[in-house]
């Protein structure tokens, strides 16, 4: 291969992968298509061997700008679609279980718009039917556009949707029952899980077996990934390059040695043996599912084998450049998944610190170059993730460097030698039993990790010189003829993170309020420069989840949360809250029913914190004939002459009671119900005629909140109105003698407000 043709394949792929970006679903880039055709044509004409190159970019452009076009159309969100599908993963949750569909049919009623567009679904299915992957349903589902919450320094689970291929979400209807069309072939994959469930083994071990060697990434549970993710160890857990080069070196490795006892004269020149080592990466991966990250382990190891066996093989940059673009061709998706990013930019930091130098000799040889290499990667690595995640877990290089050959050379070995001698009675059982040994061992090191250094979440101003202080270690140290000086310099640099990563204060008499996007609910979280409070703790959803658990890394703190009433779409999240993080007081109307003690908020309480006034404005003390709506907890602050208003779910005959107490003008309101018509009166908007109005409610949700009556009263009020289902989160500050900007997390192209 000419040293020429990997760089401009991987460059055009990226080009055309890009291209499609830019263009985005609306199609931007449509009305240069005729210039760009011509541009093409000329290049063509000049240098007709650039076609390859324009095939493969053009290739790339097709495919994304084919994924924009897959979305659900925004005529059938919310409308009952027949479909015929096959059942590609299964989540089982309690009560529910989380299905990723492959649809083949989908049948709506004519006078809604045509739903052949749309092919990956991800649905959950209520109540205690069971489905296996493989199988085929016909079944009636309530869908909507991938969508997913927008709050600051968060997932992007809108933009996960759209890489993993998934057009559209939503449930599986009770009504019409679903229909079984046809059972599941298994797979090998699935024989293995089924005989893994089987095995006299603690049920962590067998999560943990399933998603070291068959993929199955998904029987991990949520306390699995939370440690995994606080140590920086999940690399350690999908099927990477780690798992798929070590089938492949441990294939290479037995074929040789057969090799060289059956020609001892000539078995370094045989090829079978690199042929099996690959056939096996190969068979590996497949038997993995062949996801991305096993798609992308495989094509990488494929690589490595071609290169190290030195037959007319590329040098490692060159096929570094050619795997990039062998993985963007058959998955262009894949230029947003940041996994890939970190496998290709360790990789070239592995290439840059070991060119030139000597493969490494012996046991002790072998171990300082893990130890090395370890030790230059972790920075940049830490790097990395800080700037996809926007956070960094502190203990990950030395838990890393314990954990990296512990997992590699003990557990995967262990793991993969249970499955070849599993046909033997009770020999496969003992060393899963060792196995289960060094799981605990394992499991051990990353509770104590997280205990003494727990995960890290710096504040947004932080981010940027963290990542360059790592990049400067990084490079200090694995960069040749580096001066010593520059090197310890970069090194006491780093030695201060500790006293850089401190919570972002303001300045005392200011308050920064932040609405949370949770969907249908509500979650208001109010900082000043030494108190944090909390008004509400989001929903909790019919299948567990709560939105509260994705906003924060765990062990926050909170001086009070205010729970204005246990509606599950205020409360839901009372138990993530109690769980993860330290609550100093608990506030809640009397009569509420909450799973945790609370102090009882009434009306005429008011305290100062910060140069901050706090008001409760109701419900009256004592007993009441109330309604759980009507008995929120209204909350008033104030500072300097702003006041914000949050009423809770109150209905208007409450409204009318607060408005003598209300403090005039209203900055910012938070209308009551999520603005459902039962709230926000016409004296009341009057009275308090907010500057701003927020409605904290769910993207088309069932309650078509908020109702057109109350937009319409707020608008003749001259207010300016925001949705955190269309904004996104809502933040802004109040600070005496300045005006309220409220600021968006989702900004609309070519329609953002101005108040």
């Amino acid at each position: 291969m000419q040293l020429g043709m990997a760089l401009p394949a991987a460059l055009a792929v990226l080009i055309g992968t890009l291209a499609a970006w830019l263009s985005g679903p609306e199609g931007m880039l449509q009305s240069l298509l005729p210039a760009v055709l011509v541009l093409v044509l000329c290049l063509v004409a000049m240098r007709p061997t650039r076609l390859i190159w324009l095939v493969i970019a053009g290739w790339a452009f097709a495919n994304v700008q084919q994924e924009w076009g897959r979305s659900l159309p925004a005529g059938l969100s919310g409308e009952d679609v027949t479909i015929q599908a096959k059942v590609e993963s299964v989540q089982q949750e309690v009560g529910s279980s989380r299905l990723r569909l492959a649809v083949d049919a989908c049948q709506v009623p004519d006078y809604l718009p045509r739903c052949q567009s749309f092919t990956g679904v991800r649905v959950s299915a209520y109540g205690d039917r069971v489905y296996r992957v493989g199988e085929r349903w016909q079944m009636t589902l309530r869908l909507r556009p991938p969508h997913g919450f927008a709050n600051p320094n968060t997932f992007n689970f809108e933009q996960w949707l759209w890489r993993e291929g998934i057009h559209a979400t939503g449930y599986v209807r009770q009504d019409p029952a679903p229909v079984r069309l046809s059972e599941a072939t298994p797979t090998l994959r699935q024989l293995a899980i089924k005989k893994l469930s089987t095995q006299p083994l603690e049920e962590r071990t067998k999560r943990w077996l399933a998603a070291l060697t068959l993929g199955a990434s998904e029987q991990l549970n949520q306390e699995d990934w939370a440690l995994l993710n606080a140590t920086g160890t999940t690399h350690l857990v999908v099927i990477s390059g780690l798992h798929v080069g070590l089938v492949a070196s441990f294939m290479l490795l037995l074929a040789r040695l057969a090799a060289r006892l059956l020609t001892p004269t000539n078995w370094r020149l045989s090829v079978w043996p690199w042929w099996l080592a690959g056939a096996s990466a190969v068979g590996y991966a497949m038997l993995a599912g062949l996801a991305p990250p096993a798609m992308r382990a495989m094509i990488m190891t494929l690589l490595g084998l071609w290169v190290l066996s030195g037959r007319h093989a590329p040098g490692p940059w060159q096929a570094w450049w050619l795997a990039l673009g062998l993985v963007l061709i058959v998955d262009p998706l894949a230029l947003w998944r940041p996994g890939l990013w970190l496998s290709f930019i360790a990789v070239a930091w592995l290439i840059i610190i070991w060119q030139g130098r000597p493969r490494p000799q012996g046991i002790k040889g072998w171990c300082w170059a893990l130890l090395r290499s370890q030790l230059l990667l972790a920075p940049l690595m830490a790097a990395a993730v800080l700037l996809a995640f926007g956070r960094v877990a502190p203990g990950a290089p030395l838990v890393n460097l314990l954990a990296v050959p512990w997992v590699s050379s003990i557990m995967v070995p262990s793991a993969l030698l249970g499955w070849l001698l599993s046909p033997l009675p009770g020999i496969g059982a003992l060393v899963w039993w060792c196995f289960e040994l060094a799981l605990q061992v394992f499991y051990q090191l990353l509770v104590v990790t997280v205990r003494l250094v727990p995960l890290i979440q710096p504040p947004s101003s932080l981010v940027m010189p963290l990542v360059c202080a790592l990049l400067l270690l990084s490079l200090c140290w694995g960069m040749p003829s580096v001066p010593t000086w520059l090197r310890v310099s970069a090194t006491l640099l780093m030695l201060s993170l500790p006293w850089w990563v401190t919570d972002e204060s303001l300045p005392y008499g200011e308050l920064r309020v932040t609405v949370h996007d949770v969907g249908q609910g509500q979650l208001i979280e109010l900082r000043s420069a030494n108190n944090r409070l909390l008004y509400d703790t989001g929903p909790r959803f019919r299948s567990g989840f709560m939105p509260l658990q994705t906003l924060w890394p765990p062990s926050q703190t909170f001086d009070r949360v205010i729970v204005s009433h246990a509606d599950i779409d205020h409360a839901g999240g009372v138990d993530a809250l109690r769980d993860d993080h330290q609550v100093a007081q608990w506030w809640a109307p009397r009569g509420e029913t909450l799973t945790v003690s609370s102090n009882e908020c009434a009306a005429g309480q008011q305290w100062q914190r910060d140069g901050v006034r706090y008001q409760i404005l109701w419900p009256p003390p004592g007993d009441s004939a109330l309604s759980a709506n009507d008995r929120s907890c209204v909350l008033q602050v104030s500072v300097g002459g702003h006041h914000l208003l949050i009423t809770g779910d109150v209905s208007r005959d409450i409204e009318r009671r607060l408005i003598t107490n209300i403090a005039k003008p209203t900055s910012v309101l938070v209308a009551g119900h999520h603005g459902s018509h039962t709230s926000s009166g016409v004296q009341f908007v009057r009275m308090s005629s907010p500057k701003h109005v927020i409605f904290s409610a769910g993207r088309n949700n069932a309650f078509n909140h908020p109702a057109d009556d109350v937009v319409r009263r707020f608008r003749r009020q001259q207010s300016c109105l925001w949705n955190t289902a269309h904004d996104g989160a809502l933040q802004f500050d109040l600070r005496p003698d300045h005006p309220v900007e409220v600021i968006p997390l989702r900004r609309h192209l070519g329609s953002e407000k101005r108040c």
